[in-house]
């Protein structure tokens, strides 16, 4: 597939997910953050574009330098917007667009980020190290191993030559980004993504993320919110989406999900984890209807 073309619908994606409202728990069109705004995931959608561009250009499938492309891609935000509201979508879009761009069909992407996931290298591990320090995002280094916000912690990556994957397997138990971009990507190609393709064809775009972003979670606890404040919180934060999600049918169902999404931010649990897979989800049903 063209990267122009991917590039377009990964922009979309970003787009569309921060979009969708009310998106319990997370910055949507009605509803920002102290720290961050709607317009600025807006920005950051649209700024990645040449990046993933480049990225899946003339690609080297025996080393795709995703880290350097991921890194690349949090930078270019950093330069315009100063606080982390991309990083978990560009690690799950960057693998999915290069593995589009390299893919006759689309039924083999899901292969080729395992293919390509596994062919990342030290380097890799390296720039994603610096990415996540740029977004100054907890969560992928706060455990005994490898810690990145460690003075010498790249220096340990090269001198054990830990790749990108290997890195993100250790992380892979507290991390649902990291899981998913090591065990090809279940949540995004077997919930998300089926999810959000059949529903677009029914709802509007708004209903279609929201309900695939409610679909998600409440099938995959959110390891943001568990990293925060524990896995039985974020258990039970998506028993709740799951019992909502029974009633999405219901006259009050928008009453509901207003509530829900009040209680969430009013308590500061922010399934951003969700979130990602989310856009993931949708940029995935965009190749699909584009490789048809």
């Amino acid at each position: 597939m063209d990267a122009n073309e991917i590039a377009k619908m990964a922009q979309i994606a970003s787009a569309l997910e921060v979009s969708g409202y009310p998106k319990p728990g997370n910055v949507h069109r009605t509803r920002d953050f102290d720290d961050m705004e709607f317009e600025d995931f807006i920005i950051s959608g649209i700024v990645i574009g040449d990046t993933i561009r480049e990225a899946c250009s003339d690609v080297d499938v025996e080393n795709p330098q995703l880290g350097k492309y991921i890194l690349q891609a949090v930078a270019e935000t950093d330069r315009w917007i100063k606080n982390n509201t991309n990083l978990g979508i560009v690690m799950m879009t960057t693998p999915i667009a290069v593995a589009a761009a390299v893919s006759d069909s689309f039924d083999d992407i899901r292969e080729n980020v395992k293919l390509l996931m596994s062919n990342t290298s030290v380097d890799d591990a390296c720039d994603l190290y610096d990415a996540i320090n740029i977004a100054d995002a907890g969560g992928m280094g706060d455990q005994d191993e490898y810690d990145v916000a460690s003075d010498n912690a790249k220096n340990e990556l090269r001198e054990n030559g830990q790749t990108m994957y290997d890195v993100l397997k250790i992380s892979a138990p507290w991390d649902m980004l990291a899981r998913e971009m090591t065990s090809d990507m279940p949540a995004v190609f077997e919930i998300g993504y089926p999810t959000y393709h059949r529903l677009k064809e029914e709802k509007s775009k708004t209903d279609a993320c929201v309900l695939t972003f409610l679909t998600i979670l409440s099938q995959v606890p959110d390891t943001l919110i568990s990293r925060k404040y524990g896995s039985d919180e974020a258990l039970k934060i998506s028993m709740m989406t799951r019992d909502l999600l029974n009633l999405k049918d219901a006259d009050d169902f928008g009453e509901r999900l207003e509530e829900f999404d009040d209680y969430l931010f009013n308590n500061k649990y922010n399934p951003g984890t969700t979130a990602d897979l989310t856009a993931a989800s949708i940029f995935v049903s965009y190749l699909k209807s584009n490789f048809d």
